[in-house]
């Protein structure tokens, strides 16, 4: 099975919305995580969706995937303390869901909406070649890596550096049992799948996505979103 696994476990301080968590914010008159979770909808490779959701935002979410008919989703579970917790108890619905079937996960990120279907099939045919696939960005201007003071320590070669986003993609086994190992060494901190698979060992390889591939985080790639969207609305009816 190929099953995409959707955190939504955030409230989104830093978008200093009012009322709604980022995820809910509508564009174009859908919640972000609609227009996220659409794609893994049309993909016809993708067989389920697990969502991580706020607890207390779930009925709320359940009443979306009945008005957008997102008829994929086979599990909403609660966030946990961090991050890490919450990808974990997503994986463990994801593992539910698989029913004992070999799988590939793809975890991915609700308010990173502008991904597409040929993205999701890419990383999945790369996991099977590879045994992961991290999607990255090109990077477009120098990166540099400094000390706690402040001075470079190192600018790394701009072509053979790329900057982690999401989907981060694995089997599921993989990423399952590296979460185990993080729990039973009492780590919680990991800030994303990439970095907690490299530190196990793990070789991972890179699928280089779009660059508009942002995610919604501050009231600037909100906006960002908005154009982007309207850019390809445009496309469609005048032909760009």
């Amino acid at each position: 099975m190929n099953i995409g696994l959707i955190f939504a476990g955030g409230v989104g301080s830093r978008m200093h919305s009012k009322d709604l968590p980022k995820q809910f914010l509508r564009i174009y008159d859908r919640p972000i995580i609609v227009h996220t979770i659409e794609h893994f909808e049309r993909n016809p490779s993708i067989d389920a969706v697990v969502v991580v959701c706020v607890a207390e935002w779930i009925d709320f979410f359940k009443n979306l995937v009945a008005q957008y008919h997102l008829t994929k989703i086979s599990k909403i579970v609660p966030g946990g303390e961090t991050g890490q917790l919450s990808i974990y108890n997503g994986l463990l619905a994801a593992q539910e869901t698989s029913k004992g079937e070999k799988s590939i996960v793809l975890i991915h990120d609700g308010v990173r909406p502008l991904i597409n279907s040929d993205l999701l099939t890419q990383n999945i045919e790369c996991v099977k070649k590879y045994g992961s696939s991290i999607t990255s960005g090109i990077v477009k201007e120098t990166i540099v890596e400094i000390d706690d003071g402040g001075a470079i320590k190192l600018v790394p070669d701009r072509v053979h550096s790329r900057v982690a986003k999401a989907p981060q993609c694995f089997w599921l086994n993989d990423i399952l049992g590296a979460h185990e190992k993080a729990l039973s060494e009492g780590r919680k901190d990991f800030i994303d799948s990439c970095s907690m698979m490299h530190h196990y060992g793990f070789k991972l390889h890179m699928t280089d996505g779009p660059y508009e591939n942002i995610k919604i985080t501050t009231p600037d790639d909100f906006y960002t979103m908005r154009a982007i969207l309207q850019v390809k609305e445009d496309a469609q009816i005048y032909g760009i």
